[in-house]
């Protein structure tokens, strides 16, 4: 029996992940910094194990799950989220028999950075809207004369984004950030399966109903050629293997350009259908291309719910109650019912939090994963080469 571990339990993509992988005969395991997560009651899990959060101490956290790959003899190691940009680093340092499902952190980080995945794009011959260091004289001369984007380099989730007039002047930031153009458009989400620079499956997405940035229910959408000669372009560029994700711009034209990539799986994984899921992390040499699920709406309902209320007494109201009683709920399954029926308990400590702060859910549910200006300055220097 393969045995494979999450590197995140607390969203709903590593329980569809963790399912998949179940269905599939794994033995599935957890590594979390949270006591209680959302797929810790799921029947799909077999343990879970609670290991230093990486905000705390980093270097604790990838010892941690070091040790749960050795004493469990795991075969696949795979990063959820955020959790990503740590977890790479663990590349060269595991077992042989350990494979992980991540490029090196050198190659991550070049495209995690919002500042240099613009700088990716252009090698690779795709567009992204011009984009300079917040504290450069390009800068300012951008925000002159276009509306545009102040936004952390290393964000997720919407977090620190800030839309200015043109005209606006630059405000001071405590984080390394960039200006970036804003463009208008279309604006489309995407999920791809890549293999050593193949693209073997993309999912297309819009956000039907959203929390702040991020969408809580969402409609899958045809790929267009554009999209996919964008997508297939950056990822044999960038010889992508594992889960990319892309935040697109499909502008009057029809021109596709590039906001942000996530370099890990995003909403649009709970439209692929579990079987080819499981074989593509599985068996990734052989498996074939993974097909998609019937479906073109789902959602996350308890933040749908929240949402939905919000917006009784506005246009959106029809809209959002519509999504709410047709999309299907990614999380309910009538053989695992725990985690839907749970999930009050298990986020409560990520809902507390969002109250406290005064943030989305999607907000605060990666603090304990961020990744500092700090440790992308201890590391530019090495994942430079990979932009070359």
């Amino acid at each position: 029996m393969t045995t494979v571990l999450l590197t995140l339990g607390r969203l709903p993509k590593a329980l569809e992940v963790a399912r998949a992988l179940h269905s599939a005969g794994a033995r599935v395991l957890v590594a979390e910094p949270f006591e209680r997560h959302l797929s810790g009651v799921s029947n799909a899990v077999s343990q879970s194990f609670v290991v230093t959060a990486p905000a705390l101490d980093r270097q604790r956290y990838l010892d941690d799950l070091r040790a749960l790959v050795r004493a469990h003899q795991v075969d696949l190691l795979v990063p959820i989220s955020e959790e990503i940009v740590h977890v790479s680093a663990l590349h060269g340092t595991l077992p042989a028999s350990c494979r992980l499902l991540s490029m090196s952190q050198a190659e991550i980080l070049a495209v995690h950075d919002k500042g240099r995945f613009v700088e990716t794009c252009a090698a690779a011959g795709v567009s992204a809207p011009q984009s300079h260091p917040s504290d450069h004289e390009s800068a300012r001369e951008l925000a002159a004369k276009f509306d545009y984007v102040l936004k952390p380099t290393s964000s997720c989730s919407g977090r620190g984004v800030r839309f200015l007039a043109a005209g606006d002047e630059v405000p001071p930031v405590a984080e390394r950030s960039i200006v970036q153009r804003l463009l208008r458009g279309e604006l489309v989400s995407s999920f791809s399966i890549a293999r050593a620079g193949e693209v073997r499956l993309t999912v297309l997405y819009r956000g039907a109903v959203m929390q702040g940035t991020v969408a809580v229910c969402f409609e899958r959408i045809d790929v267009p050629p554009a999209v996919d000669r964008w997508i297939r372009s950056f990822v044999a560029h960038t010889r992508f293997d594992g889960f990319v994700s892309f935040d697109l711009i499909i502008d009057a034209e029809g021109q596709v350009h590039g906001i942000e990539c996530n370099p890990r799986a995003t909403s649009g994984i709970h439209f692929v259908e579990p079987q080819g899921l499981a074989a593509a992390l599985l068996e990734p040499q052989t498996a074939p291309p993974p097909t998609l699920r019937a479906g073109r709406f789902a959602q996350q309902f308890y933040p749908c719910l929240t949402e939905t209320q919000k917006s009784m007494f506005t246009p959106r109201f029809r809209r959002n109650l519509r999504c709410l009683l047709q999309a299907r709920e990614v999380t309910w399954d009538a053989a695992d019912p725990w985690p839907f029926i749970g999930m009050p308990y298990t986020a409560w400590n990520i809902i507390a939090l969002a109250s406290r702060k005064r943030m989305t859910f999607g907000e605060v549910a990666m603090l304990d994963f961020a990744w500092s200006a700090a440790e992308q300055s201890r590391v530019a220097g090495a994942s430079a080469e990979v932009v070359e």
